[in-house]
């Protein structure tokens, strides 16, 4: 039987030493093996799983739950926020109306980066939005998240040096494992029809597109944001407002014939 993998969380409700060493003596004798433990959260403590039989699982819970030291608040096959929170020693922030959004602020831009190029390196269509205010670290993060997933970037409209706007691609560009950059508000504010065509040809590839300043993008296209499968919002702190009009004001004067490249 293969092997599988199980995320288990538990809550500490009453802390004495060697509390960890009897759970682990339990997964032992359970034949169940610890790939990475760590704390999740403030009194939590999260461990990656690998069991060869899922009866040996059912065991598992059933005698953790006899426990009066520990409150077992996760048992299940691990999602990516599980495997994040154990490498990283916290969980993600998610919106609690809108499940497809996460939250981030400066600090934590390891955890975005390793966030976002675990979706990366799936292979498949996903269009995902990045808010933010002007010089937080989006553009850097979306670069540096494409390296660790090994992915080729290609900015289609962007500010990141000078003012980019591409209304063609070369033949080799058109590959689903590449990585697709758009600025919303470049791309909405400054470009033509050519550069909406390549962006109509590039939205129906099935490959990963990242498009800074969404809520821009969809209010000047045919988009919604339904059409995006994350959102992820990044802040200098984690009270900042993101708005818009920053935004666009450095758009402009970004925007002269001096410092844009139109090809």
């Amino acid at each position: 039987m293969d092997r599988k993998e199980w995320y288990l969380e538990y809550e500490i409700q009453k802390n004495r030493p060697g509390l960890l060493g009897d759970i682990s003596s339990l997964l032992g004798m359970l034949s169940i093996n610890i790939v990475t433990i760590n704390g999740v959260d403030e009194g939590r403590r999260g461990l990656l799983l690998l069991a060869n039989d899922c009866k040996n699982i059912e065991r598992l819970e059933s005698i953790l739950s006899t426990m009066d030291t520990i409150k077992v608040t996760k048992l299940r096959e691990p999602k990516l926020r599980d495997r994040l929170a154990v490498r990283h020693g916290r969980y993600i922030q998610r919106d609690a109306d809108d499940k497809k959004t996460f939250r981030f602020v400066r600090d934590e831009l390891g955890l975005l980066v390793d966030f976002m190029a675990e979706l990366f390196k799936q292979d498949t269509h996903k269009l995902i939005g990045i808010r933010g205010m002007p010089r937080v670290g989006k553009t850097e993060s979306i670069v540096a998240a494409s390296v660790c997933a090994n992915k080729r970037w290609l900015f289609v409209s962007s500010t990141l040096l000078k003012q980019t706007i591409r209304s063609q691609l070369i033949e080799d560009e058109y590959n689903n494992n590449n990585l697709f950059i758009l600025d919303g508000i470049v791309s909405t504010r400054r470009a033509n029809e050519k550069h909406w065509q390549l962006v109509r040809e590039i939205m129906r590839l099935n490959a990963v597109k990242v498009i800074e300043h969404p809520d821009v993008f969809v209010q000047n296209s045919e988009y919604t944001l339904d059409d995006f499968d994350y959102i992820i919002e990044l802040r200098n702190n984690p009270d900042e407002e993101i708005t818009y009009e920053v935004v666009e004001q450095n758009d402009m004067l970004s925007g002269s014939d001096f410092g844009s490249f139109d090809f």
